[in-house]
């Protein structure tokens, strides 16, 4: 009976991919800001037969989030994480973003998904083995100018999940990048400029989560 964490998964890619992962047999253990959207993807996937719990909390506080992720896998033994909470980060008006947003979009998107990924780490190590997904962007690979702070965090999970991949294979914990285009959510839309080869959160949840059985290195 697999166990999956998803943060982020009261809208967007993480919605989908909780929809995806949810059937008769399957845990899901889904974070979120919004409790009232955060309640919907979880009863939608109730109904398709998963056993679902829900947290809100704030992917920032790090000493909360080490202890809420303990909890989960002493009740649970976490199978698969996603590590998929973030925000866009940048200026809506296309200027220079403001360092508030800077230092927010890194405590975010980088400190708080290594907040999530380092004490499942240590957990999946002791259990020998586990599978954490961290979601990147191709922003990693291509910065967006309008986004420069969002790239960065991007480039750097990137670059720190495939550095933890190397040193984990050994203890069988395996460690998956995923670096999505544009995606149709509420959150990609933010961003006003050409959308080449975009894609439905549905059809990213599918593409992600066949990236992630085949245990690929990175899922583009």
């Amino acid at each position: 009976m697999p166990v999956i964490l998803i943060t982020g998964a009261s809208s967007g890619i993480g919605a989908a991919l909780a929809r995806h992962y949810a059937g008769a047999g399957t845990t899901l253990i889904l974070q979120g800001r919004d409790r009232i959207r955060l309640d919907a993807i979880a009863e939608a996937c109730r109904a398709k037969g998963s056993d679902v719990e829900t947290r809100r909390i704030d992917i920032r506080e790090r000493a909360a989030v080490a202890d809420w992720l303990q909890g989960a896998d002493r009740a649970h033994s976490l199978d698969l994480v996603i590590v998929n909470a973030a925000i866009n980060g940048g200026d809506p008006g296309g200027d220079v973003e403001t360092e508030a947003m800077a230092f927010e979009t890194v405590e975010v998107n980088l400190l708080g998904a290594l907040n999530v990924t380092l004490p499942c780490v240590t957990l999946m190590r002791a259990h020998g083995r586990g599978q954490i997904a961290l979601v990147s962007s191709l922003a990693a690979f291509a910065p967006l100018p309008d986004a420069p702070s969002y790239s960065g965090t991007k480039a750097a999970l990137l670059a720190h999940g495939l550095a933890l991949r190397e040193k984990l294979k050994p203890h069988g914990v395996r460690i998956n990048v995923v670096t999505p285009g544009y995606v149709k959510t509420a959150m990609g839309s933010e961003y006003q400029g050409w959308r080449p080869l975009e894609i439905s959160a549905d059809d990213a949840a599918r593409r992600i989560a066949r990236g992630l059985e085949k245990d690929r290195d990175i899922v583009a």
